[in-house]
């Protein structure tokens, strides 16, 4: 079913206030604490502030103790807030929204561990009401049920009021560097940069790596400082002029002295936020800069201070991490620069393309979203990667047709289910035995009952220590069903875990 030229969140304004009309309760999901504010804004200037609460991690205890009660006494119909907010205790519950339904940030992997999309589904069904998923780039899973019919599909293909997609240019990073360019901006998007300055036109510049240096590194015998905790490498931060670890929030000062061989040839490698902001101010000093990533959004109310300050063209240039790439509306945005589009392409995850093209084309949607034209740079070393150019044409039939073959060539979801047991501990040793107690047990049921399940040997996780805690996983390929839960129950009973190995089941 195709739509009129509407945004999105005006179509949830208008379902909400159908759905109120008939005197029940809506549930709006976002998936990022950083675009509720802009999401109660919206909501409030149609329905007025009474009619809501806003339920996220971010509020104090006193704010969500007084939200919560407002829900259970019935005097709000309009629940907003990140993915906890679908534990929302609604007694006549109308509709469920999930904006942005491709977002991993609705998969909660802290305990308790939960997907608010399959949370959603299950209320969905126990109140009989509709669950709406938005999205200009769905999940692949979620668009091939579409296709399937088991969900319905309904597309905007116009973006709202009527404006034009962005024109997308890809640069080759090589050519730059060949040709003498070793900043981080090329020399297309300083030039863009400076001709939105002239025009007072706003632009945004994404990186998702936060930090100054992204790793140190001794020249002279290779020793690379790690975290102490976690066998990963920490992040140089200019500010405070300290190394920290992004999963553990261990610090120690900066290195200056290689520990193993005493060589002064101490070098920082990568770029991050900090960087990538000294950067800019250095090629245009006259500019003014905001940077939204991690490290400045830490204190309370610090997203909206810093997004309020952007919205009322205070600021030239934003710079940031996905936090600014979601939802948000800027009408003086006309550039848009991607400095290393490749960064979500390396990770270890077969969802890595789907990634790249929902970022990218995420991003790009930031530019050109009133009657001004937007323009995007998208910087990366892999310009012939499909899901590059994908994204440059912003075209997400294409990508899923392309993506469609080769999962289902190689069985990847949707075409199958990946479940992955993940053990951890102090102790590495028994970590092992205790995965490999598992996967023998697995082995041997799987091959005598002919069950169709694709096993995989233990290996160590792609960070294996993580807060003085080794990690190992074993990945499973299936149809799931009744009989691999059952299995995998058996597995844990009968392989009683003594050592204190915890162990979680993770659906992919």
């Amino acid at each position: 079913m195709e739509l009129l030229a509407l945004g999105k969140t005006e179509i949830y304004l208008q379902t909400i206030e159908k759905v109120i009309n008939k005197g029940k309760t809506s549930i709006m999901l976002v998936p990022e604490i950083s675009l509720t504010p802009q999401m109660v804004e919206r909501f409030m200037a149609r329905f007025g502030k009474e009619k809501i609460a806003v339920l996220h991690s971010k509020l104090s205890i006193g704010e969500r103790y007084d939200a919560w009660q407002k829900i259970v006494q019935g005097k709000v119909n309009i629940i907003i807030g990140a993915r906890s907010a679908i534990f929302a205790p609604v007694k006549n519950l109308g509709i469920i929204i999930m904006d942005e339904e491709h977002d991993a940030s609705y998969q909660s992997e802290m305990t308790p561990r939960y997907n608010a999309k399959e949370i959603a589904e299950k209320l969905a069904m126990q109140y009989a009401c509709p669950l709406l998923l938005g999205s200009a780039t769905p999940d692949m899973k979620t668009y091939y049920r579409a296709e399937n019919k088991e969900i319905e599909l309904l597309e905007l293909t116009k973006r709202a009021n009527a404006s034009q997609l962005p024109k997308v240019e890809i640069i080759d990073l090589r050519e730059e560097l060949q040709q003498g360019n070793h900043s981080m901006l090329s020399r297309k998007l300083q030039e863009e940069i400076q001709k939105n300055l002239e025009r007072k036109e706003q632009t945004i510049l994404f990186l998702n790596r936060r930090g100054y240096s992204t790793f140190v590194m001794c020249r002279d015998c290779g020793y690379t400082v790690k975290c102490k905790n976690c066998n990963i490498t920490m992040t140089y931060h200019l500010k405070q002029d300290k190394l920290k670890c992004h999963y553990c929030g261990y610090e120690v000062e900066k290195v200056t002295i290689c520990p193993v061989c005493k060589s002064k040839n101490i070098r920082y490698f990568g770029t991050g936020t900090q960087k990538l902001e000294q950067e800019v101010q250095r090629l245009f000093p006259t500019a003014t800069t905001i940077r939204m990533d991690i490290d400045t959004v830490s204190k309370k109310n610090s997203h909206e201070e810093i997004l309020q300050h952007f919205k009322e063209q205070e600021i030239d240039i934003l710079i940031g991490t996905q936090m600014v790439v979601k939802g948000h509306h800027f009408p003086k945005v006309t550039l848009v620069g991607v400095i290393a589009a490749d960064s979500s392409l390396n990770i270890e995850d077969f969802r890595a393309n789907e990634r790249t093209f929902q970022i990218l084309t995420q991003v790009a949607g930031r530019a050109g979203r009133e009657n001004l034209e937007g323009r995007v740079i998208i910087q990366t070393y892999n310009p012939d990667n499909l899901a590059i150019e994908q994204a440059k044409k912003q075209d997400y039939e294409e990508f899923y047709k392309n993506e469609w073959k080769i999962r289902k060539q190689l069985k990847y979801p949707p075409f199958c289910d990946i479940i992955e047991i993940g053990f951890q501990a102090k102790d590495e040793q028994e970590v092992i035995k205790q995965a490999k107690r598992i996967h023998s047990y697995l082995k041997n049921r799987i091959l005598s009952e002919k069950i169709g399940i694709l096993l995989y040997s233990p290996v160590p996780a792609p960070i294996d220590k993580i807060k003085n805690k080794y990690r190992w996983r074993i990945m499973i390929k299936c149809l799931y069903n009744e009989q691999v839960n059952a299995l995998l129950q058996d597995a844990f009973t009968q392989n009683e875990n003594k050592k204190g190995v915890t162990q979680t089941v993770y659906y992919l």
